[in-house]
């Protein structure tokens, strides 16, 4: 394994130095609601309501496109399982490793997503992706095909692991678990 994939002792990203469209929080903004164009999610994210980037603008019936901000946006303040950091600072989820390729006016779009496990032996990645797999898919308009994978050579079960992340079967009954359940809602609540 090279020094660009390894994480071993991973480097905690000051939040303001991540990329983001998201406006600056103030400690003034933090008490009171921000009104913004920014998409939100539910908390739950088991929950049936629309997807928030499916809507569409008032003077066309085309979809805005996605971009891989908006799914950087979507997914870094996912917290890690252990400890109360967001995934984008530790690294987990970067912009460069999101590729989108969002045809407004095709039936189907896609999102890949690559992340880095913060140890090649993460005993709780398979967990991280399923949170990444969960937000995605609840996210996003039903147009959008979500492949969400462990970077190659950054975990040492990654080929299984990528194996589990791709098998809706898989991903759906995990979500059925209801100790499983509890600790995606956890991770699922920004920091």
């Amino acid at each position: 394994m090279d020094g660009k994939t390894a994480n071993a002792n991973p480097t905690i990203l000051d939040r303001s130095d991540l990329p983001t469209r998201q406006p600056a929080l103030t400690p003034e903004s933090r008490l009171s609601p921000i009104e913004s164009t920014v998409p939100t999610y539910p908390l739950d994210p088991f929950t049936t309501s629309p997807s928030p980037l499916s809507s569409t603008s008032s003077d066309d019936a085309t979809p805005d496109p996605i971009d891989a901000q908006e799914i950087y946006d979507l997914v870094a303040n996912i917290t890690d399982p252990e400890h109360p950091i967001s995934l984008g600072e530790l690294a987990v989820v970067n912009l460069s490793d999101i590729t989108v390729h969002d045809a407004p006016h095709s039936p189907f779009s896609h999102v890949q997503l690559e992340f880095t496990p913060t140890v090649t032996h993460c005993h709780l990645a398979t967990v991280i992706g399923l949170a990444l797999v969960v937000r995605l898919r609840e996210s996003l308009p039903a147009r959008f095909r979500v492949d969400v994978r462990c970077k190659e050579g950054t975990h040492s079960t990654a080929e299984q692991l990528n194996k589990q992340l791709g098998d809706k079967e898989r991903v759906v009954s995990a979500v059925e678990n209801a100790s499983l359940r509890e600790a995606l809602r956890k991770m699922m609540l920004s920091v």
